[in-house]
């Protein structure tokens, strides 16, 4: 049967997309590698396209069982998004992210809404920074037509190129979850603000969240096996990885119970829970915000508000910003999270899907996410005065900010400042 893997989808880096041959095995159908749907880093995988590059590439090379990347991804739009775009993205990426990381680490800035922002940015730079290595050596240099040899490579490239991608946008995800809750729970449910959104609280959500990440993926690094095979390459006797599922997956379950369970749990709590929640989340966010929009008129209108005027205005600002980075979140997530579901279906209810097409659309959805790691950046430079004023205090000399009163970022969002309080980003 098999039939997640004669017709595959691996959602990791970039959503793995396989159409194999019908009654093949997994090891057999063009030797895909297994990736996990929803990260920045994987690739689709569709049979052989027209290259760019000059050299011979076997006739036999897509039905072969050894790993060859030109056989996974569909090359013609591969390579020039990641051979050519993307190392730029990356620079982007890693210049933006590290500049919030480090705006946002300053002491007055060090709040719990930060704290996860902060921690978003990591692992948005980390979820592209760690395959980076390899799609500059696969696409940018033109060496994805090449079998990958020896062993140790052919691990490295599964691991670095899917499974950490993987586990660090999962990350991602259940962190913009957590952002958006934090955010409800500040603006619709103050008083329990100081019970559960505290230093202590947020630090233990990161950990548990990066932990549950670690956990899912963890089989990942243990499902699959390789081992040398020899093949004709361009009138040589090479050395090649072949990859077939690991032994203890078919002994203690099947292929494909092994792979529906892991696809379903990505499908119901990586993809469908957070989407549906932060639209739900947003919902409320944007109806909060236009009540606290008419409370701040109401103020305008009233003398000796003007403190108090100050700070909802503020606060209004962050959370106006922070539905728009759960909202480009949402545009780049949801696409992916349907395919995925699609591909489950098909390969559930052999209903047929167009594996070519989808591969292509994963392709570019992966795109657009790596695209929206440096937004985030734009959108805190844009709509937070707080964040430009720190900026400008660090890189702009001569910059001096008053820190006394006219800030919310040194003044109170939910009454007297304690350590349990929120400031506005």
């Amino acid at each position: 049967m098999n039939r997640f893997y004669n017709n595959r989808l691996e959602d990791g880096g970039g959503g793995n997309l396989v159409s194999g041959d019908e009654g093949g095995t997994w090891s057999t159908a063009s030797a895909a590698v297994v990736v996990a749907a929803a990260n920045a880093s994987d690739f689709t995988s569709t049979s052989a396209t027209s290259l760019a590059v000059n050299f011979t590439i076997p006739q036999n090379v897509c039905s072969s069982n050894y790993m060859n990347i030109t056989c996974e991804v569909p090359t013609t739009y591969a390579v020039p998004l990641y051979g050519y775009v993307m190392p730029f993205l990356l620079i982007i990426t890693i210049i933006f992210n590290t500049l919030i990381v480090v705006v946002l680490s300053k002491r007055h800035m060090r709040t719990p809404t930060n704290v996860v922002l902060m921690a978003m940015a990591l692992c948005d730079m980390l979820t592209l920074l760690i395959p980076a290595p390899w799609l500059i050596y696969m696409y940018t240099f033109g060496n994805h037509y090449k079998p990958i040899w020896p062993i140790s490579v052919c691990y490295a490239w599964s691991v670095m190129h899917e499974v950490i991608p993987n586990m660090f946008h999962t990350s991602s995800i259940w962190l913009t979850l957590a952002l958006a809750m934090q955010r409800y729970i500040y603006v619709c449910h103050a008083p329990l603000a100081r019970k559960f959104c505290t230093m202590p609280n947020v630090y233990k959500c990161l950990f548990y969240i990066l932990l549950c990440a670690a956990v899912h993926q963890s089989t990942r690094l243990f499902d699959r096996d390789y081992e040398e095979v020899e093949i004709e390459w361009n009138n040589e006797i090479v050395s090649v990885c072949r990859v077939k599922i690991a032994d203890w997956v078919n002994e203690y379950m099947t292929e494909d119970i092994y792979f529906l369970f892991y696809f379903i749990f990505r499908i119901i709590f990586v993809h469908l829970i957070p989407c549906v929640a932060l639209v739900i989340l947003n919902v409320f966010l944007f109806l909060a915000l236009r009540k606290a929009q008419q409370r701040r008129d109401l103020l305008l209108s009233k003398k000796n508000q003007k403190s108090e005027c100050k700070k909802l205005r503020d606060s209004n600002c962050t959370t106006l910003m922070l539905i728009v980075v759960v909202s480009v979140f949402l545009i780049v997530e949801i696409p992916l999270a349907v395919v995925t579901i699609l591909h489950v279906i098909s390969s559930t209810m052999n209903i047929i899907l167009d594996y070519d097409v989808a591969n292509v659309l994963v392709l570019f959805t992966n795109f657009f996410i790596i695209l929206s790691y440096p937004i985030n950046f734009a959108i805190y430079c844009g709509m937070s005065r707080q964040f430009r004023e720190t900026f400008k205090e660090l890189f702009i000399r001569g910059t001096v900010t008053n820190r006394n009163g006219g800030s919310s970022r040194y003044s109170l969002v939910n009454g007297p400042r304690t350590c349990t309080n929120e400031t506005v980003l």
